[in-house]
């Protein structure tokens, strides 16, 4: 079995049975190709490179077969390898990527100038409605060149998606493979989730005691994070609203911050619009159920032997994110309890379901708090409740995929046009476990 087989699938299957053509140019940056394609194939896709002959001067065309498990293509032949890739008829490629892109490549595109195989597969994607993704490399100051510029944005006018990646020491990057397969994972999402407005509301809040402490708890936003990362992959044009937070979303994912309870609530009122135009709001933020009024400035220590806090209830989150986004905005609240059995769980999750107007309820014992797996209960708004264990990044998927089939099944607002990826520099995102996702029953306490 060649070695491109054993890696196929290992994160996620969203991409099974994409054919995926990938354009190399002659950058320097031809070089990072073989981890972005083995990043496609961890998510499942099948990926054929094809190559210009400056690009063959800079990464041998072995190389590039050993990531795909295909010889890749230096020429155009007689069999017409631009059209049968990705001309209409069984066999065509679901999504041209050229990566990286040089600006004389983009140039090339934008005026339909076709010399090498790498721009004459461009031309016939362009032609033929294939998806097209570009991830450019080159100088800065290439990018700044007003030609190159306008180009680019010809592209984009045209529904190229443009990957972009960091300005570093005078050098346009290209975009880590994490951020490219992020973009495809985006532009290929074709179900329930793609195109709809997902709001993740995550992270601890922390209530304020004086200028520069704080009451909060441990929670890391794992799962909010998980959550968002898995939605986009959907093709869902997400936005995290996130609290204090020891793991960060990538950054492709909008993030707009909140500190405390009261913050989080006049954020809601503020976007409720966004809020009653989602397919779906998930909260699981570890809210704090006490606040209280911080002092001025900071507490001198030195004043306070014992120090006497006076808490009071802060106000409940998820009913008003009911009032503010109801049906059928479908709302996903999360329960956190410490030490219950399962009896007590599912009534716990039960109450919260009824007493706040959830759709769906996810419990789950203190123990899943920072850690990269867990074990939920599952309360949906039909059925019995369902057990789903395994890492935080694949529950987050499989809760995605069993609400998204009730998604298909409800009349919702019209979704928003499909967002253009959003792949600028930020922190990759994090390998984690490749354990299934199991359905079982916890142990009894």
């Amino acid at each position: 079995m060649h070695p491109s087989r054993a890696i196929r699938g290992r994160t996620t299957r969203l991409l099974d049975g994409k054919r995926i053509v990938v354009g190399i140019s002659g950058s320097i940056a031809a070089v990072e190709v073989p981890r972005i394609i083995r990043e496609l194939l961890r998510h499942g896709a099948d990926v054929q490179a094809v190559m210009s002959p400056e690009a063959a001067r800079i990464i041998t065309p072995e190389a590039v077969e050993f990531a795909t498990g295909h010889p890749p293509i230096l020429q155009l032949t007689g069999n017409v390898e631009h059209v049968t890739l990705l001309g209409p008829g069984e066999g065509r490629a679901d999504l041209l990527l050229i990566a990286p892109a040089t600006a004389n490549t983009l140039s090339k595109i934008a005026h339909g100038i076709d010399d090498t195989a790498v721009t004459s597969c461009a031309s016939v994607a362009l032609g033929g409605g294939v998806p097209l993704l570009v991830a450019p490399a080159m100088h800065s100051h290439m990018g700044l060149n007003p030609a190159v510029r306008e180009n680019v944005e010809r592209l984009r006018s045209w529904g190229v998606g443009i990957i972009r990646g960091a300005a570093t020491e005078g050098e346009e990057k290209i975009a880590t493979p994490e951020e490219v397969a992020a973009a495809v994972l985006h532009r290929l999402g074709r179900g329930p989730w793609a195109g709809r407005r997902v709001v993740v509301i995550g992270g601890a809040s922390r209530e304020k005691i004086d200028a520069v402490r704080s009451v909060t708890n441990e929670s890391s936003g794992t799962m909010a994070v998980a959550l968002a990362t898995q939605a986009y992959f959907r093709g869902a044009d997400v936005e995290m609203w996130a609290g204090a937070l020891q793991v960060f979303p990538p950054a492709w994912i909008p993030l707009t911050r909140w500190e405390g309870v009261d913050d989080l609530l006049s954020l809601a009122r503020r976007r409720r619009t966004d809020l009653a135009r989602a397919a779906a709001v998930f909260v699981p933020a570890a809210l704090s159920d006490f606040t209280l009024e911080p002092r001025a400035g900071k507490i001198p220590s030195r004043d306070h032997p014992i120090l006497t806090l006076s808490l009071r209830r802060a106000p409940k989150v998820l009913p008003a994110i009911r009032s503010l986004a109801p049906p059928p905005t479908r709302l996903v609240g999360f329960k956190l309890e410490s030490g219950e059995n399962v009896s007590d769980l599912e009534r716990e999750g039960r109450r919260l379901r009824e007493e706040t107007g959830a759709d769906w309820v996810v419990a789950n014992d203190v123990s899943a708090m920072g850690s990269s797996d867990t074990n939920v209960l599952v309360l949906s708004s039909v059925g019995r409740g369902q057990w789903i264990h395994g890492p935080k990044t694949e529950v987050a998927g499989k809760l995605l995929d069993d609400l998204g089939r009730e998604l298909a099944n409800v009349a919702h607002p019209a979704p928003a046009p499909r967002s253009r990826p959003r792949t600028n520099s930020g922190s990759p995102l994090r390998r984690r476990s490749r354990r299934g996702v199991r359905r079982s029953r916890p142990r009894r306490p």
